[in-house]
């Protein structure tokens, strides 16, 4: 099923809102706000959407050290609508996912965003993956998702001639989005509720007034301080905290916990050259591996009509880095002289060289979040922080909002904005 829409609403959308950020940009140095949101990637941004949505009096700013929103994790991904089949029943994962899907779906349709519901397969090549095959099938089924279905070798090749296997699940309510432009219009719809976009604004510290100067009356009513590197600073009463690749580091600035550590990995893709786009309709993925921690290389259209292939998982040397030989000396060292990642690559050595020779193939990049405990287990739940004390009480930090995040984006921001709720008293 493929959204028809007119580009040239949705690009007009887009810098129109690219416009307003940046007036906000040149013009506030200065504020004061109810909440301020850290962080304008989906997760920020849908978060952002939701809070002015429900408590449209209060103010609200969104504060993006980049000069435009979305442009790290938000933009740099295969693409996918996850429907929730891989968790495990019951999970907050599986809930917010199949709900997260519904959602996007509904939202994409009311608001012009193109999407395609072009399906996926996950493709058993051997006989020893059938087993895993119908485990997942069975998981799927008790997570509702729509419309899954195990066929053979002939339904295969009835949905995707050119790929061959003896068994496959069929999840047709799969699909694919930009995410990007999916985040911008969450950004737009914040802005026209009344929110503020301040991008360009990088924190810097996070304290309260009485511990900084010209506190008073303000510092009584909007207690908390946010300084940006260009020393700018932004009020108010309450923080919550988007930082994807710098959740950890911002949870420090307030003087909460670092743990658990940010690591982040990079996944490189192979592009089909365009005349080959024809081999492949849909998301065909392999039947994941337990013993690994990723779902393995997968076919991925994308919605510009290219074919994606990957992608691997190896260090990045670089919290954002994109490129092979992109390189910041305080992420490697951070990364290295942590005791969660040298135990992760204990445990996984023989898989992790595979991934690194495949990684000297470079194609489109991106760069996860990926956060890891001191014992070396990568976190696969969603993880909420706060502190003690004045400051400590006014901030929530989004510690980890795991993979598929922008799928379950929607349904996230309802759970973050109840947290929210919850805590200070909204």
């Amino acid at each position: 099923m493929i959204r028809p829409f007119g580009c040239g609403t949705l690009y007009a959308q887009l810098l129109s809102q690219r416009s307003r950020s940046t007036a906000c940009r040149a013009a506030l140095h200065s504020g004061s706000f109810d909440v301020a949101i850290i962080g304008g990637g989906i997760v920020g941004l849908a978060s952002a959407r939701e809070l002015i949505l429900r408590h449209p009096n209060l103010r609200f700013t969104l504060l993006e050290k980049e000069k435009e929103l979305a442009l790290h994790q938000t933009g740099h991904n295969s693409g996918v609508i996850h429907t929730g089949i891989y968790y495990t029943p019951g999970s907050l994962k599986a809930q917010l996912c199949v709900r997260g899907a519904m959602l996007t779906y509904q939202y994409c349709q009311k608001k012009g965003v193109p999407y395609k519901r072009c399906g996926k397969l996950i493709v058993a090549v051997e006989r020893e993956e059938i087993p895993r095959l119908k485990a997942l099938y069975e998981r799927g089924l008790k997570n509702n998702v729509q419309d899954l279905r195990l066929i053979d070798s002939k339904g295969i090749r009835e949905k995707e001639p050119y790929c061959r296997g003896i068994m496959a699940l069929d999840s047709p309510y799969t699909g694919i989005v930009d995410w990007r432009v999916v985040a911008l219009a969450y950004g737009s719809d914040f802005q026209d509720a009344g929110g503020t976009v301040l991008t360009d604004f990088e924190a810097s510290d996070i304290s309260t007034a009485a511990e900084s100067s010209g506190g008073g009356a303000e510092g009584l009513k909007h207690p908390i301080v946010i300084r940006s590197v260009q020393g700018q600073e932004v009020r108010c009463r309450f923080v919550l905290a988007c930082g994807g690749l710098y959740s950890d580091r911002l949870s420090e600035m307030s003087g909460c916990s670092s743990e658990p550590r940010i690591v982040p990995f990079r996944g490189d893709y192979l592009v089909l050259k365009p005349e080959k786009n024809y081999l492949v309709r849909g998301n065909i993925y392999p039947v994941p591996n337990p013993r690994f921690p990723f779902l393995g290389v997968h076919f991925t259209p994308r919605m510009d009509g290219s074919i994606w292939l990957g992608p691997n998982a190896v260090l990045a040397l670089k919290r954002e880095g994109y490129k092979l030989f992109d390189f910041d000396a305080q992420d490697v060292i951070s990364a290295l002289s942590y005791s969660g990642l040298q135990r992760l690559v204990l445990k996984n050595l023989v898989y992790g060289m595979g991934e690194m020779y495949r990684g000297v193939f470079t194609g489109p990049s991106g760069v996860r979040a990926q956060a890891l405990d001191a014992e070396g287990n990568l976190v696969d739940d969603f993880v909420f922080d706060g502190g003690q004390g004045e400051l400590g009480s006014r901030v929530l930090h989004v510690r980890n909002a795991p993979s598929p995040a922008a799928s379950s984006s929607l349904a996230i921001a309802e759970m973050i904005a109840d947290e929210l709720e919850k805590r200070f008293e909204l």
